[in-house]
């Protein structure tokens, strides 16, 4: 089968690549980050072993076979179910010292997964045409989704890096540098390739080489020792995060136990009344 020069070099950047997801594999298990990254650690494998299987399927059949259509789209399916996994693992590791806000970010996971199948669903019942027709329509539009959600979650970390006390080099904020690039990216060569049909090759292949330097970025911040963590919770000024997290605390304590709620009430009361009372002798 003959490939052109494009291709060619888009399947050595592939295989290339699964090699170094391999490598990223190895890397968490040595340092023992299993069980810290147990979604990614079965991302990084699934990547892998996509890439390789994707590979094998494009020499057999070539780029434009069916063969290559539903395999990709089934394994992209996959892929994406995953990746919500890692963001929402990406963000529990990221909240580490606030229990209150890793619940609350575990109930908006839950909310953005219902919702991104209720969009799925209800693309998939207006796409006229075939089952596959659908469901590929389904899939495009929870793709695009999802790589929105990475961008935000990326944006996240921009705004609140220092409050969070996080530093650059950090795992979370790597996987979420990693997987916000190529979400923007991988966004922006959708909309270049519908208008520029003729750069589709060069475009596509650049998609892949920034997949190769994404999964060289993540097997250097595994491979060197993480920076310490600044424990926030013993600063003396309260930070945001700490206030947020000390408030949905409350709240939790307060549901389970109603009793709280009032005592809670009462006891500003009191507090006022000795301060009036101080206040009034030393007035005196």
């Amino acid at each position: 089968m003959n490939f052109s020069a494009l291709q060619w070099a888009g399947i050595a950047i592939c295989t290339t690549t699964a090699l170094v997801q391999v490598a990223i594999f190895a890397v968490l298990g040595r340092r023992k980050l299993r069980s810290d990254f147990s979604i990614f650690f079965s991302y990084i494998a699934f990547s892998a072993v996509t890439n390789l299987l994707l590979t094998a399927v494009v020499l057999r059949s070539g780029p434009g076979s069916s063969q290559y259509f539903y395999s990709y789209w089934v394994l992209n399916v996959i892929g994406m179910l995953l990746e919500f996994g890692v963001m929402s693992e990406i963000l529990t590791n990221a909240l580490k010292p606030y229990s209150g806000l890793i619940d609350l970010g575990k109930m908006l996971f839950r909310w953005a997964a219902l919702f991104l199948l209720l969009v799925a669903v209800l693309t998939a019942f207006a796409t006229s045409g075939s089952t596959i027709t659908k469901c590929i329509a389904a899939g495009i539009i929870v793709g695009r989704s999802l790589r929105l959600m990475q961008c935000g979650l990326l944006l996240l970390f921009f705004l609140f890096e220092r409050r969070l006390a996080l530093s650059w080099r950090s795992a979370p904020v790597s996987l979420a540098l990693g997987l916000g690039i190529t979400a923007a990216a991988g966004i922006s060569i959708s909309f270049l390739g519908t208008h520029l049909t003729s750069w589709r090759e060069v475009l596509d292949l650049t998609e892949i080489a920034l997949s190769f330097a994404i999964a060289i970025f993540w097997l250097a911040c595994f491979a060197r020792t993480e920076p310490a963590r600044k424990n926030v919770m013993d600063s003396p000024s309260k930070v945001i995060f700490q206030r947020w997290n000390e408030a949905l605390l409350a709240t939790a304590a307060q549901d389970k136990n109603p009793a709280l709620a009032a005592v809670d009430s009462f006891l500003p009361g009191i507090e006022k009344t000795v301060d009036r009372v101080l206040a009034r002798k030393i007035a005196n």
